[in-house]
């Protein structure tokens, strides 16, 4: 049996490398998925009430229903460095993505959304909306 070289095993190991690198990046960044992103922020009346807060994040969760919405993210102020330019005032934040304007059209007349505001809406003094298109 022949004694592989170093030089062909070194080869052949950086070959897999690459492969593995190139099948790891994405195709075109003309496929991302979501080009339509709607982030939410809600201050609530009572931001001390864990009960609001939970309340107010199962409220939220309900919308992944709707068939329009491809990806949903819930979130809560983050414990970072505080900095000028941070604003943690907020209590809860929904991230929405879609794949058009239309389906973000539809979420917004959708009974799934309609019902959410009738149960939720006492529980926040304030909400701030970001519809984001890709540029």
């Amino acid at each position: 049996m022949k004694k592989p070289s170093r030089r062909k095993f070194l080869g052949t190991a950086a070959l897999i490398a690459a492969g593995t690198a190139v099948s790891a990046m994405p195709l075109s960044d003309k496929n991302k998925p979501y080009p339509v992103v709607h982030h939410v922020f809600f201050w609530l009346k009572n931001p001390d009430s864990q009960t609001d807060r939970d309340q107010l994040i199962k409220g939220i969760k309900t919308l992944k229903k709707i068939e329009t919405v491809q990806d949903i993210h819930v979130g809560v102020v983050a414990s970072t460095e505080k900095r000028e330019v941070i604003d943690s005032s907020w209590s809860v934040s929904e991230l929405l993505f879609f794949n058009d304007l239309e389906g973000q059209a539809t979420y917004q007349t959708h009974p799934i959304h309609l019902e959410f505001i009738k149960n939720c809406s006492h529980l926040w003094s304030k909400v701030l909306v970001y519809d984001i298109l890709e540029a």
